[in-house]
């Protein structure tokens, strides 16, 4: 194990070298967006009484200032590591006075909310129907595969845009967009928790269906390729009960699905964009598409570092929980390191 450790630790710097080109390219790509957010924050002004061209100077002045665009790129760099360190993301251009840690926090819950139970309940579904397929096959299998291959090849927004047109717009049983009515304010009152959940349905079974179809399919093949190797054959002749030889070819073939869901929960941050973009649901995806379109350099910033982030993180812990559970990986991994 201690070579492991050893492996780990140069894994590790690797990862944090990988952090600082990320985090230079965080800072330095949303400001390469054409346009100056302080002139429309400086507008934002103007359109509620200040009309004076001395006052609206000082105005556009003090923003200047404040968000250190007066001094050079290198050195706003430099202040926005200093401040990271702090726990300081800055304030929203489009969202101001707001700090970008509150506007990511908010939009991090409703994320969590509907991306981790979404992940997690089409991964269950997804391996137990592939489980089933490969180990029953015939008429069973024959319905869950192409299905699975079918939903599998439909993108997230196109899954989203179905669902928002058939059971939103034909038949109107759900809200189109939004996370609960706009008349509504949050509260642990039953009236806004019962529009959460009816604004909550459509996106969180977009995510699962589109998950459910990939993991099918994935767990199929590896059980199947599993269930056709020489210890399945050698096990039969040897009369292992199926039961446990079963046991044996699903502990196997999960391996590559555990992969997909430490990959599938680091990357939701990024992952989620579409859906909350076609749904307006209120998350870190939606937060991000709206900072684009309004030159909101910090809210950019925050989001992508978070998303860098949890997929910094995901890929580690594959390689750590990976080489713990099996053997052969971790002397692939010695070996390679």
């Amino acid at each position: 194990m201690e070579k492991f450790y050893q492996y780990l630790g140069k894994r590790l710097f690797w990862y944090l070298l990988t952090f600082v080109v990320a985090l230079m390219l965080n800072f330095f790509l949303p400001r390469a967006i054409p346009g100056n957010p302080v002139d429309a924050l400086a507008a934002r002004m103007m359109q509620v009484g200040i009309t004076n061209a001395d006052a609206m100077a000082k105005v556009y002045e003090n923003f200047t200032k404040e968000f250190g665009m007066d001094k050079p790129l290198a050195t706003q760099f430099l202040i926005f590591v200093g401040n990271l360190f702090n726990g300081n993301l800055g304030r929203s251009f489009s969202q101001y006075p707001r700090t970008v840690t509150s506007v990511l926090k908010n939009a991090m819950g409703w994320t969590l909310a509907i991306q981790i139970p979404g992940i997690i309940c089409g991964w269950i579904l997804g391996n137990i129907l592939g489980a089933v397929a490969a180990y029953k096959r015939g008429v069973f299998d024959g319905i869950i595969f192409p299905v699975s291959l079918f939903i599998n090849s439909m993108p997230f927004y196109v899954m989203a845009i179905l669902l928002v047109y058939f059971f939103s717009i034909m038949l109107g049983w759900f809200p189109t967009g939004g996370g609960y009515g706009t008349n509504l304010f949050p509260s642990f009152r039953w009236e806004f928790i019962a529009s959460l959940l009816h604004h909550y349905w459509l996106p969180f079974s977009s995510i699962v269906l589109v998950a459910i179809g990939g993991q099918a399919i994935g767990m199929r093949s590896m059980a199947i390729y599993e269930l056709n190797t020489d210890y399945v054959q050698y096990s039969k002749l040897m009369g292992i009960k199926d039961n446990k030889i079963v046991g044996y070819v699903f502990r196997n073939a999960m391996l590559p699905q555990i992969t997909g869901l430490i990959m599938s929960l680091g990357t939701m941050m990024s992952g989620a964009m579409i859906v909350e973009i076609v749904f307006g649901y209120p998350g870190v995806g939606h937060v991000l598409f709206a900072a684009i379109r309004n030159n909101d350099y910090p809210v950019i910033s925050g989001c992508t570092l978070v998303i860098t982030i949890t997929v910094l993180i995901a890929n580690l812990a594959l390689e750590i929980v990976l080489g713990l559970m099996d053997p052969r990986i971790r002397a692939q991994q010695l070996e390679g390191g």
